[in-house]
């Protein structure tokens, strides 16, 4: 116990790391993980990573309250850019209910609390089991104890006035509807080929009310498509997946000063 005092500074930190990422880490975030849970997971994966890591000895002055705030700071922004390469599997199903005839009818996501489309919510929760599948979430559970050696303890601060940070920031932003526009070219390029067949037929034969046979026809096509292209929308996935750790390594790359 009176070993573990002098290094008590450093878990604190490593704690605030973990707890922060969990605050906006997808599938560690929701609402629906009690907030008890969560804090006893971040407290026991924080012993774990304390036990296995080098620890600095730190002494508890103003500057150790910057480095909570620092910590803090880090595993929010990390967990945002991991939740933000997720967000394209629902605004590709946003995409593709604006096509449908759907985007009228949202959700309540119940891991959020946040409005959804449907198709949106059918690919995110598919995307989740997927994730689950291939030990996705161990592998932002490794990035977590991996940041450590890109982030040390005791640098002071993140360089956020560094142009490459905001620059690299926004090149997520925009892989992230990337994305999202690849998830969905398939069904709403099938649409845009009905709308186009719709818009022929109701100036050939001006009697057929294309309005009442157009929203059943288009809804029926939307899911004949989707059954068929659902293995590229899982590649897919998996490439945001990937997509997802890298920026989440050079993030930490840009906040290490490399």
């Amino acid at each position: 116990m009176l070993d573990f005092l002098p290094a008590f500074p450093a878990f604190l930190l490593i704690f605030v790391r973990v707890t922060s990422f969990f605050l906006m880490m997808p599938l560690f975030s929701y609402r629906s993980i009690p907030a008890s849970h969560k804090i006893g997971l971040g407290f026991f994966l924080a012993w774990i990573m304390f036990l296995g890591m080098e620890v600095p000895v730190l002494e508890i002055s103003g500057i150790f309250f910057l480095l909570i705030i620092k910590e803090a700071l880090v595993g929010l922004l990390v967990g945002f850019v991991a939740y933000l390469m997720l967000s394209a599997i629902q605004i590709a199903g946003g995409f593709i209910d604006f096509q449908m005839g759907f985007a009228i009818a949202n959700v309540i996501d119940p891991q959020t609390g946040a409005q959804s489309p449907l198709m949106g919510q059918y690919l995110y929760t598919i995307a989740l089991f997927f994730l689950l599948t291939v030990n996705g979430h161990h592998l932002l559970l490794d990035g977590v104890f991996y940041s450590y050696s890109f982030i040390p303890l005791e640098q002071p601060w993140i360089p956020f006035g560094n142009e490459n940070m905001a620059e690299y920031v926004i090149r997520a932003l925009n892989t992230m509807f990337v994305i999202a526009f690849q998830m969905s070219i398939p069904v709403v390029g099938s649409l845009f080929l009905v709308d186009v067949a719709l818009g022929i037929v109701a100036r050939t034969v001006p009697q057929l009310n294309v309005f009442v046979v157009g929203l059943p026809l288009k809804i029926g096509v939307s899911f004949v498509v989707l059954v068929a292209v659902m293995s590229v929308l899982l590649f897919a996935v998996s490439q945001a997946f990937e997509t997802m750790l890298n920026i989440m390594r050079g993030l930490m790359d840009l906040m290490g000063g490399s």
